[in-house]
């Protein structure tokens, strides 16, 4: 494989990161500088400055005399992260509903009819991504470039745990009742309420993670 860009090491950085999500390189696995540039044809240096680029996003550590390894999202930093994500998305839900027109409203009662019938059916990955156009759009109706950038970064962490929440027994329906409460504070212009519910979201998502973990646990020890 030959890369050619104009800002090559741009070019590496996105094929690095897409290998990442999509799981060619695991969490926690070494990053072969020698044999990557023997297979793009390129010199370290660029991969080296991907390597900076994905660093500065929490994907990548380097580790003095051993190298590069792709990073793992432990518990911790879980529960670190969703209290933050609560409060930035809760934001852009109250931004969300002070700005929303009539014609904003009814592209989101679009997307939440889809929602209903994804999780009526059970189809979670449609679900999946139904739920992420919904946050996409209430993120979109906030217009404000800051939190859209630092929530942008903070899911590009949270993509490394490869969560599955909706796989919680029963996490499927509260999530839906909890979109739908989102929708109806929007639509109702009730900025405070819709802040509250996004961030009641945000944590019950947190709960159904542990819950699961907890699961796997059990049936590891049993």
């Amino acid at each position: 494989m030959r890369l050619v860009h104009n800002s090559l090491h741009e070019e590496v950085a996105v094929l690095l990161r897409d290998q990442i999500f999509d799981g060619s390189l695991a969490p926690g696995s070494f990053i072969d500088e020698v044999a990557l540039c023997e297979t793009l044809k390129i010199s370290r240096t660029p991969l080296r400055e991907a390597l900076k680029v994905l660093a500065v996003e929490g994907l990548v550590r380097h580790e003095p005399r051993r190298g590069s390894f792709v990073n793992e999202v432990t518990e911790q930093d879980l529960d670190e992260i969703f209290p933050v994500m609560a409060l930035l998305e809760g934001r852009c839900a109250f931004e969300a509903a002070r700005h929303a027109s009539d014609a904003d409203i009814a592209a989101l009662d679009v997307l939440h009819e889809r929602l209903k019938a994804h999780a009526g059916a059970g189809r979670i990955n449609d679900y999946y991504a139904t739920n992420f156009n919904i946050h996409e759009a209430i993120i979109t109706l906030a217009n404000n470039r800051w939190l859209a950038m630092v929530i942008a970064d903070l899911r590009k962490i949270l993509k490394l745990a490869r969560l599955q929440q909706l796989r919680a027994p029963g996490r499927l329906a509260q999530s839906l009742n909890e979109h739908l409460a989102i929708y109806a504070a929007l639509r109702a212009r009730d900025c405070e309420g819709a802040d509250a519910a996004m961030r009641t979201h945000l944590t019950r998502q947190r709960e159904a993670l542990r819950e699961l973990a907890r699961d796997q646990k059990s049936r590891q020890l049993a």
